[in-house]
């Protein structure tokens, strides 16, 4: 994963160019997770814009696929939740949801997948129609603040797949942290410091992301700061990436 010591480094030697000193772990801290989000959301746009190329046919093949590139860093995020209790029709999103990716029924004797929509203007339309209303056997979920689920009963409980919030990595043995990213140091007095493993809280993206980290991070923070030589080293390092 992303090594916040990495991207705390970059950013510092990036920002101390003329030996200002003004990155110190407590404001780099303030926009890690902010900018892994960032990110994490631009790869929902980065997919458009592979679907497109595969269907002009300009899509790399095998490992050189640039829709296959975006979908794995994805799957870092992929997660499925475990029995979620249906009540009269409706099941509570887990905490963590960011994007659904599917849903099926839990606890039947056969798991039955169950279409999803988003459109609550449809609703009406589809339990009203004799030949697509939905049944325990052709279930429909609607999307809205809970997840609606139709029919509203026979069904008790489902299980969601579905894209995670980012959140953080155990430095030492790299497991899942629900705290977020973070850089911790001791300070040796003076200017010198040595990074705290323990306190510390790497990045969930993969490692091959921590040159856009520095450039997103480094950019909120030389507006924060009002410094324009960060800010705007920042974007045209972004623009490079994007060519």
């Amino acid at each position: 994963m992303a090594s916040v010591k990495d991207v705390y480094q970059g950013l510092k030697n990036l920002a101390n160019k003329d030996e200002r000193g003004f990155i110190t772990p407590s404001v780099f801290n303030t926009f890690t997770s902010i900018a892994q989000n960032n990110i994490f959301n631009d790869l929902f746009n980065q997919t458009v814009k592979a679907r497109n190329y595969r269907r002009r046919n300009i899509d790399a093949a095998g490992d050189k696929s640039y829709l296959k590139r975006i979908q794995e860093d994805l799957a870092y995020f992929s997660k499925t939740s475990g029995n979620i209790s249906v009540s009269t029709g409706v099941a509570s999103k887990p905490d963590d949801l960011a994007r659904i990716i599917s849903i099926k029924t839990s606890g039947l004797s056969t798991d039955v997948p169950i279409d999803v929509i988003y459109d609550e203007s449809k609703i009406n339309y589809i339990t009203a129609s004799n030949l697509s209303a939905p049944s325990t056997t052709s279930p429909i979920a609607l999307i809205a603040d809970d997840i609606n689920i139709f029919p509203t009963s026979g069904i008790s409980n489902i299980k969601v797949t579905y894209y995670k919030y980012p959140e953080g990595r155990n430095v030492s043995t790299g497991a899942r942290s629900a705290a977020t990213p973070k850089y911790n140091a001791t300070s040796l007095g003076g200017a010198n410091e040595v990074f705290d493993v323990s306190s510390s809280v790497d990045f969930e993206l993969p490692d091959h992301y921590v040159p856009q980290l520095i450039i997103e991070i480094g950019k909120m923070i030389g507006l924060n700061l009002r410094d324009k030589d960060v800010f705007e080293y920042s974007n045209t390092e972004e623009k490079k990436q994007k060519q």
